[in-house]
């Protein structure tokens, strides 16, 4: 942990348009997502249609497809686009010197609202 943000990984672990998964505290599995032009994103792993691991879906621009009904979720809001409506919490992320790195406190937030 390095103050306000706190290491997860390598980002050579996350490979482009795919994603690897962090549990947080609480047990909640946190994803996070790397696009093909190399920016990082993170979300509860879990879709708000029918709790499908977003993880497992298919990143295509600043989005991903869940796995089970094919939902579109943006990256960077969390929210369901086109017609679906509902929305994923998304948690900051940012990479520095090869290393992955989430807010402290967005993770505390979640395990406050656990």
């Amino acid at each position: 942990m390095t103050g306000d943000w706190i290491d997860v990984g390598a980002l050579v672990e996350i490979p482009l348009r795919g994603a690897r998964t962090i549990k947080a505290a609480n047990g909640e599995e946190i994803a996070i997502f790397r696009t093909a032009g190399n920016r990082l994103y993170a979300l509860v792993n879990r879709c708000p249609h029918k709790q499908g691991h977003l993880s497992q879906g298919i990143v295509h621009g600043e989005a991903v497809t869940c796995p089970l009904h094919n939902w579109r979720i943006s990256l960077s809001t969390g929210e369901a686009l086109g017609e679906d409506e509902g929305c994923v919490p998304t948690i900051p992320v940012r990479a520095d010197a090869g290393r992955v790195l989430v807010s402290r406190v967005a993770m505390l937030a979640m395990l406050a609202a656990a």
